[in-house]
């Protein structure tokens, strides 16, 4: 009997489109189909063209289908961390009048009693995550479903996003011809890949560097805590090239992808790098070391600006220290250039599947491992979320089934006020004891 299934991620990013085709099959996950298409519309991880970031949607799906042998008609798509806003909530209601066990349409409702925020108008929610529920006072279940009890409480996390970008990215989907069966707030996705088991429960940083944008995210506990967004990326490097150099954008980024390196210590430094100059009918000889002097300055900076956010949090003593993807995490010694500047240990995240070798890849794959490890109170929540009932097993063979047309402020932690901190920060201690300090404090503003 064959009981596998098909998972379609789509990452939508600002340079690139990319379509990742899993199959689930006897718990283990294989890569079948990759897609790519240059992005059309998109600025800064952000939907702004719905018909030409359509059009871009199309054909990476078309890739992916040719290189997979299935239709694909549903997907699981990410949604950009920009203004995420990440709160507790909490549900419960009455199963009835007299012990009776708990159905499935009991989860249902206490989850939709948790999601009644008093959110604003410009915000929706995309993803609920059910921590715990309790039965008659008896808390730490998981699955209620099955037991007998009165009354039914629910605890979790709600991640909410501006309208404007949840909407402009199902439309452009819909347009595509395609239905969304889960949205998922990118570095949650991220999480279940880049980090190892002990990471994401003790505590890390994901770094995900984009061409448009990059993202700091703080997972702790399996959960997302923090979310902090600079509005520069690996767009940001070509254009200082080609404004530096006096070159066009697309030699600007040929350099970047074959000389770049983002320490100036470690490269070369004789002029041995032709960069073709506007205005002159010869090229201009320059060293690998200049360049890196470029790239390093427009790196330096970002990871500069993400520093503060992450300290003031406390995210930097967390003993998963950073690890860095994205597509400009590919950039030679990178690595050196995050330790120098945040002080931690930093590794960077490439996935090892074939054709995926890259780290900008990195989310599609997180998006079908996400998908493929959701289990049953997951989907249900997705599907309260979504206001649907959605049937995973979507997307079949081609030969089965014919094609069918699915800044700082802004990323509020879910926990106690900025003023709980401890006032061990004004009191003189050894250094030992200010590490210590930094983690309770940590803990106490996001994980109590």
């Amino acid at each position: 009997m064959d009981n596998s299934e098909f998972f379609v991620g789509l990452d939508i990013g600002t340079n690139s489109i990319k379509v990742v085709v899993a199959e689930s099959s006897d718990d283990r996950l294989s890569i079948v189909g990759v897609g790519s298409e240059r992005s059309q519309g998109v600025s800064r991880g952000v939907i702004v063209d719905i018909d030409k970031a359509a059009g871009a949607i199309k054909r990476a799906v078309k890739k992916a289908e040719t290189q997979a042998n299935i239709s694909i008609r549903d997907v699981v798509v990410g949604i950009s961390a920009n203004m995420l806003q990440i709160e507790k909530c909490q549900g419960m209601i009455a199963v009835g009048s007299q012990s009776k066990e708990i159905a499935e349409n009991d989860v249902r409702q206490v989850m939709s009693a948790a999601m009644v925020q008093n959110l604003p108008s410009e915000r929706e929610v995309v993803s609920l995550i059910p921590k715990q529920f309790s039965v008659d006072g008896f808390n730490n279940i998981r699955d209620p479903r099955g037991m007998i009890g009165v009354r039914l409480e629910m605890t979790g996390i709600i991640y909410t996003a501006p309208k404007t970008i949840v909407h402009n990215t199902k439309k452009a989907i819909q347009k595509a011809g395609l239905n969304i069966i889960h949205k998922v707030i990118s570095p949650m996705a991220l999480s279940q890949v880049v980090l190892n088991d002990g990471e994401s429960d003790f505590g890390a940083v994901i770094i995900d560097m984009g061409a448009g944008q990059t993202t700091a995210s703080v997972v702790h506990d399996h959960n997302l805590k923090l979310s902090t967004v600079d509005f520069e990326g690996g767009d940001y490097v070509t254009h200082d090239i080609s404004v530096v150099l006096n070159t066009t954008v697309e030699n600007a980024n040929q350099l970047k992808l074959y000389y770049g390196n983002a320490s100036s210590e470690k490269s070369e430094n004789d002029d041995n790098i032709s960069v073709e100059v506007v205005g002159k009918s010869e090229p201009t000889m320059i060293s690998e070391e200049y360049l890196s002097e470029i790239i390093e300055a427009r790196l330096d900076q970002v990871f500069t600006r993400l520093q503060a956010p992450l300290e003031d949090a406390g995210a930097l003593s967390l003993p998963g220290g950073i690890v860095l993807t994205g597509g400009v995490a590919a950039t030679p010694n990178i690595e050196d250039l995050a330790r120098r500047i945040f002080d931690v240990k930093v590794r960077s995240y490439v996935p090892t599947q074939m054709g995926m070798r890259y780290p900008s890849y990195s989310l599609g794959l997180g998006l079908v491992t996400y998908a493929s490890r959701l289990n049953d109170i997951g989907v249900i929540a997705d599907n309260v979320v979504n206001g649907a009932t959605i049937d995973r097993n979507v997307n079949r063979p081609v030969e089965s089934q014919p094609v069918q047309t699915k800044p700082v402020e802004q990323a509020r932690p879910t926990a106690q006020p900025q003023e709980n901190k401890t006032n061990d920060e004004n009191v003189s201690k050894p250094e030992k004891g200010k590490k210590v300090s930094k983690i309770k404090d940590f803990w106490s503003k996001f994980f109590d």
